[in-house]
């Protein structure tokens, strides 16, 4: 397994080729010190063993699938489920793969790119499939990009999982929380959309006014207005750390997983896009370029 690590006057960032992980991600607190906003494991073996994506890039298809499988042009594709229900790209997804780290880049915007190949049928995806993830530091802001290009139509959804914990506490029910997302889709018991989208007025999703977490077990995609500012922000109260989501993605799933006391942003596609003809599409085709643009802003509390 191999790591790098880029660095401004602003953040100093961690990544592995194993999964494109982000393993540690540095910024500097109310007391000016730098402080990991990210969970990570050490030794760096452990993420072998990692069942719930730390830090990951997630794919081919990042979120669930239902119907276990989706229909291109009239072929059926079946993919691993359980229960009918495909998650984050299968036993082996994009997480849980070697990448190769194809480009460092120094200077004022240091960046790192990462590169892999996902062959015809890989997890009974079609298309042999080029995808490549780019973390670039620019100023106090950590920008990913997500590319991939294909040789056969196919669905895409690419992620980042980071785990954010802006403070060491030990909790985040502290944190206080504001979204410019008005709607979410609903989920049924397996937490798969239903194909409904619903107001999170007078729910317990509704963060259009700043509030702190309070609520565990959050696993909700919530639709992202098409805005060119931060659609999320967030904050802790002890380390004054603030971080702002600005993405081009129609979704953000936002997770506050139960065994850990921190919170994901997954900026993509609707889940189950494939199975959803009133999502937006997840298709792929030849010539075609897929991005996925996602900032995290980092500053402190005014």
């Amino acid at each position: 397994m191999e790591q790098v690590t880029i660095k401004n006057s602003y953040a100093e960032l961690t990544v592995l080729n194993y999964g494109a992980i982000i393993k540690e991600l540095l910024v500097k607190n109310k007391k000016g010190e730098r402080q990991n906003i990210v969970v990570g494991l050490d030794p760096i073996e452990d993420y072998y063993k990692d069942e719930i994506f730390l830090g990951a890039c997630v794919g081919r298809f990042a979120g669930r699938i239902t119907q276990g499988g989706f229909t291109i042009n009239g072929h059926r594709y079946e993919l691993d489920n359980i229960n009918g229900i495909h998650l984050h790209g299968g036993k082996r997804g994009f997480g849980k793969r070697h990448w190769k780290i194809e480009t460092i880049g120094k200077g004022e915007e240091p960046f790192v790119k990462l590169v892999y190949f996902s062959s015809h049928m890989e997890e009974g995806y079609p298309g042999n499939l080029k995808a490549m993830v780019t973390y670039r530091l620019i100023k106090n802001s950590l920008h990913i990009i997500h590319e991939a290009y294909t040789d056969e139509t196919t669905v895409i959804n690419l992620t980042n999982h980071s785990y954010f914990q802006l403070d060491d506490s030990g909790d985040i029910a502290h944190h206080i929380m504001k979204l410019k997302c008005s709607e979410i889709l609903e989920t049924d018991v397996n937490t798969a959309p239903t194909g409904k989208i619903l107001s999170v007025n007078n729910t317990i999703y509704d963060f259009k006014e700043e509030r702190s977490i309070k609520d565990k077990g959050i696993d909700t995609p919530f639709i992202c207005p098409k805005l060119d500012e931060p659609i999320a922000s967030i904050y802790s109260t002890i380390s004054g750390i603030r971080l702002q989501v600005k993405t081009n993605q129609p979704a953000v799933v936002i997770y506050t997983p139960p065994q850990l006391a921190a919170i994901c942003f997954e900026t993509q596609n609707f889940p189950d896009a494939p199975n959803q003809s009133n999502f937006p599409s997840a298709l792929l085709n030849p010539g075609e370029t897929y991005i996925n643009e996602a900032q995290f802003i980092f500053d402190l509390v005014p």
